[in-house]
């Protein structure tokens, strides 16, 4: 058969000619123009270059574009920050190409290992930080003195511990040799591991402008001799030409076995212009009174009333020892040599009373923090007269004074510039307490732990002015599921991102349903130990909706480890693309271990623990910055796939 002619469309009459066409004739509009159409590349690239890393990543699933810009943009970039997320090698190379400007490189380098070494020692790096280098031998030290002679900043942590690998006194002596720019120095590692007779005279070649120097774990006659050997070199200085040890140190922080009267003075003497002294002991055995601190060696510090911060802290780690030979009258007669500390951090002087503190209260007119911990002499009467002071504090820790009552609290809440305030395990404080604490327009965050505070707490803190952002309620056995709506009643939900609510068992499922229907955008939410919690709060946590997101899309925190009702069920759960922003996850070591390995290849940048080990990035207790708040890194890696096929930039949009 032959094919029919095409029907030929009536012409349409004169009259319908000549009237205005229909509006539904009309021919569509033309589709927008492609980004790369709408802006030159070059200007997109030089946009994109002006952003952060997080920044950089998140605009690479826009289009293929945004793609193609973001990945000539990291060959520019100046910093590369990646604290919260742990790369493999593999992973870590495409997002670091070769690049002549960068100056500053922070990751953790948990799942790094000696083939990263080249990536990592880059020529031009004027700051390196890496957090868990255990798998990381000592050949790091040789390579940054070789290939970063313009280094100033260098922190390291757990450098080569895992078992084999090697790192010795060569190591350091290349490091301290190649790098003459070095500024701030942080080795949180074992000294011992450099134990060399030429160990001390070494640090003669250390940079000059070296001003900052942390060290892990230093056997003490290590330190003493290297002090020796520098008050040495200074008293030849005008006889004869002698090396020159630390000449421009301003802050010194260490570990040791024991903290003593002959280190106090060595270091006052070696070091005389410091103004931040952090020194924090472990003994394993009370020490006996030749080799602990007294009121002697406290009359040694500060000879030249520079010092700014300072803290000393017997670690209760091996045994509980305290710095017992210290009393009232040796905390007299410091405070008035150190009237100029701006913070002070004292751990475990048992034998200091409310005397002692008060004399650092009324005598450092510029204190603004203030951390006590393992004190039981300290009563309400350490904040009797605080009013009358000039004090402005704003960081106050009192751990375990278990002596503290509301009162004293009150007391301290005439400090309306509070920001932190820790009072873990103060077993003594009530309710009247947080109703004092419900009053500081600048509270950011609280720690409660362990103390004996109702539901009747929670609704003063739901119904006052503090914005805080971060809340720990741990311990607190007599909570029940009532105490969330009231929380959440007020202000709080809009300002809280951190919540711990582990420990009271007394919560359960409707406990998280609850916090899920608030909609409050938490990152953090630790639920450990908690019996009665179960699958529903995962699924509930799972559909948690936020400006429109959902499927938990603010978490990136969530610790149930212990909770003994989660099941292999809620495993599910945390499957793409449910909790997208997810980065630590504890769970219970005895659920399915097939399951949670397919968990952890599903989603490589999710760091799972199942040993009940505390999640979150750890940081340095210390009396100048004991409330640090690590930068919020945690980047949406999973569409960054340079590796990957090309796709197409509605297939991009999807991924996102």
């Amino acid at each position: 058969m032959s094919s029919l002619p095409a029907p030929v469309p009536p012409e349409p009459s004169t009259s319908a000619a000549m009237s205005s066409p229909d509006p539904i004739d009309d021919p569509p509009p033309a589709p927008p123009p492609a980004m790369d159409a709408a802006l030159p590349a070059a200007v997109v690239a030089t946009i994109l270059s002006r952003l952060d890393v997080r920044s950089l990543l998140l605009a690479s699933a826009a289009c293929r574009c945004f793609r193609s810009c973001a990945a000539h943009a990291l060959c520019f970039l100046p910093a590369f920050h990646l604290l919260e997320v742990v790369l493999t090698h593999n992973l870590l190379r495409p997002l670091l190409p070769r690049n002549p400007a960068l100056r500053t490189l922070r990751l953790d380098a948990a799942r790094l290992d000696d083939a990263a070494i080249d990536c990592l020692a880059r020529p031009g790096l004027h700051e390196l930080t890496l957090r868990n280098c255990n798998n990381i031998s000592g050949r790091l030290l040789r390579e940054l003195s070789a290939t970063c002679p313009d280094l100033r900043v260098l922190s390291l942590n757990s450098l080569a511990d895992r078992r084999g690998l090697a790192m010795t006194f060569s190591d350091l002596k290349a490091l301290l040799d190649g790098c003459s720019s070095l500024e701030t120095l942080c080795l949180a590692l074992d000294f011992s591991k450099f134990a060399n007779p030429n160990f001390s005279h070494v640090w003669s070649s250390a940079s000059e402008g070296l001003s900052s120097l942390e060290m892990g774990f230093i056997p003490l006659e290590m330190l003493l001799t290297l002090l020796a050997v520098t008050i040495e070199s200074q008293q030849l200085i005008g006889y004869v030409k002698a090396p020159v040890f630390f000449p421009s140190l301003r802050k010194l922080c260490l570990k040791v076995e024991f903290i003593t009267d002959r280190l106090i003075g060595s270091i006052s003497t070696a070091l005389p212009s410091l103004t931040h002294l952090d020194l924090q002991d472990s003994p394993i055995m009370e020490p006996e009174s030749e080799t602990d601190l007294t009121v002697a060696g406290l009359q040694q510090l500060n000879p030249k009333g520079k010092l700014k911060h300072l803290s000393l802290i017997r670690s209760q780690e091996f045994t509980y020892a305290s710095f017992r030979r210290v009393n009232d009258l040796g905390i007299l007669l410091m405070s008035e040599k150190c009237s100029n500390l701006e913070s002070i951090c004292l751990g475990g002087f048992s034998g200091v009373t409310d005397t002692g503190i008060r004399a650092i209260i009324h005598s450092c007119s510029g204190l603004h923090k203030l951390k006590v911990t393992n004190n039981k002499c300290l009563t309400d009467l350490v904040f009797h007269d605080i009013v009358a002071t000039s004090l402005c504090l704003t960081h106050v820790s009192l751990r375990r004074c278990t002596l503290l009552t509301d009162v004293g609290i009150e007391r301290l809440s005439f400090n309306k510039g509070l920001n932190v305030l820790d009072l873990k395990n103060c077993k003594s404080l009530g309710d009247e307490a947080v109703r004092a604490l419900s009053c500081l327009s600048k509270l950011r965050r609280l720690v409660l732990d362990g103390t004996l505070i109702t539901n009747q707490a929670m609704e003063y803190l739901g119904t006052g002015v503090c914005p805080l952002a971060s809340l720990s309620l741990r311990g607190c056995y007599k909570l029940t599921n009532d105490c969330i709506p009231l929380l959440f009643a007020g202000s709080v939900k809009e300002s809280l991102r951190a919540l711990d609510l582990s420990g009271i068992l007394s919560l359960t499922d409707d406990a998280i349903m609850m916090i899920a229907r608030t909609r409050t955008p938490l990152t953090q939410l630790r639920l450990r130990e908690n019996t009665e919690i179960g699958d529903a709060s995962v699924m509930a946590l799972a559909s948690m909706q936020f400006n429109g997101e959902t499927s938990g899309s603010t978490l990136q925190l969530l610790d149930l480890y212990d909770c003994s009702r989660i099941t292999v069920l809620a495993m599910r759960w945390f499957k793409k693309p449910l909790f997208p922003r997810l980065r630590w996850l504890g769970l219970r070591g005895s659920l399915n271990r097939i399951m949670v390995d397919a968990l952890v290849k599903t989603r490589p940048f999710l760091r799972l623990a199942c040993g009940g080990e505390e999640l979150g990035t750890p940081y340095r207790d210390t009396s100048g910055d004991w409330c640090r708040h690590e930068d919020d890194d945690s980047e949406d890696l999973e569409p960054w796939q340079l590796d990957g096929e090309p796709v197409s930039d509605a297939e991009t949009i999807s991924e996102e």
